[in-house]
């Protein structure tokens, strides 16, 4: 970097792309923000780094303007694939920089693999997703959602207050805190849609919201809306779904 003086640096947010940004920010004494929702830049040059602030309640618009470069980390699947422009060019640098060992003061010993085996469920890759939240009341009461999950060919996510219940994984969680995801369909059961939660799920395709309460923030977002008992509504989507499937095998 101090070789070709970028003006901005993206890195993603993942666990090590955290901690890498992390360290060369610092090493670098330039500013950093992290899990960034949007970017965009100005007249000016500045990068703007759109991101949840004050746990969430707001979303605030970030400038580096006295240091360089400018660096940002952001989330796998917040930003839609834009369609691609020939016109625009650019020529890939790859840098190979020597490192002796004894340079790094961290060393790995061993990897260990924590995944409970036979139950992982990548649900930031899921084309269809059927979350619940507190609306959902029990731990039981997600039956109802895996078997809509199941008949969508989907997977069973949650909002953070589910998983903080001890409801569902904290690898089910979408939100700030959890997983940003972009699926084709997003099933948002008995969820308010708390701005922590929205910056996870916000730019699906569809978003259906079930909920009782018409004034919930999620209807905001929502493709379609119901407003209901989602113990009666789920379980009639997912009988009306198996019929028609029926009927589809049959004709």
């Amino acid at each position: 970097m101090r070789k070709f003086k970028p003006e901005i640096i993206l890195v993603g947010a993942t666990g090590l792309g955290r901690d890498l940004a992390g360290a060369v920010a610092t090493d670098l004494a330039t500013g950093l923000t992290a899990d960034c929702t949007g970017l965009d830049i100005d007249d000016r040059g500045f990068l703007l780094q759109t991101r949840p602030a004050f746990g969430g309640n707001i979303m605030a618009t970030i400038l580096t303007e006295r240091t360089r470069p400018q660096m940002a980390t952001v989330r796998p699947h917040v930003m839609s694939l834009p369609a691609k422009d020939s016109s625009h060019t650019g020529v890939v640098i790859r840098e190979s920089p020597a490192i002796d060992e004894v340079d790094i003061a961290v060393k790995m010993l061993e990897l260990i693999d924590d995944r409970k085996h036979g139950q992982d469920v990548d649900i930031a890759a899921a084309e269809v997703i059927v979350s619940g939240g507190r609306g959902m009341m029990s731990k039981e009461n997600f039956k109802i959602l895996q078997e809509l999950a199941d008949e969508l060919g989907g997977v069973v996510g949650s909002s953070r207050s589910a998983v903080e219940a001890g409801w569902m994984p904290v690898e089910r969680q979408v939100g700030q805190t959890g997983k940003t995801v972009r699926p084709k369909i997003y099933i948002a059961c008995g969820i308010s849609g708390a701005i922590q939660h929205l910056v996870g799920m916000q730019s699906s395709d569809v978003i259906i919201a079930i909920n009782r309460d018409k004034q919930a923030p999620i209807f905001e977002v929502a493709t379609y809306g119901i407003v209901g008992d989602l113990f009666k509504i789920v379980p009639a989507v997912t009988d009306r779904i198996k019929e028609l499937r029926t009927k589809n095998e049959q004709g």
